[in-house]
């Protein structure tokens, strides 16, 4: 991923519910593509490796 960079994530949906990520180095910022200016939740790097690592092996379940 290009650093400090958005970009759509792969996982988004063509129904509209899109979300971008952007790589700091220190940490990875996640937010809605429709409405960018509304904020955005921060990760730290491991953090964020662990959420995508369960996602794709589909640990994450209720």
């Amino acid at each position: 991923m290009e650093r400090n960079a958005w970009r759509k994530s792969s996982r988004s949906g063509s129904n509209g519910q899109c979300v971008e990520v952007r790589d700091r180095a220190a940490a990875v910022d996640v937010r809605d593509s429709t409405a960018p200016n509304t904020g955005m939740l921060s990760f730290e790097p491991a953090a964020w490796d662990a959420f995508v690592d369960s996602v794709k092996g589909d640990t994450c379940r209720p």
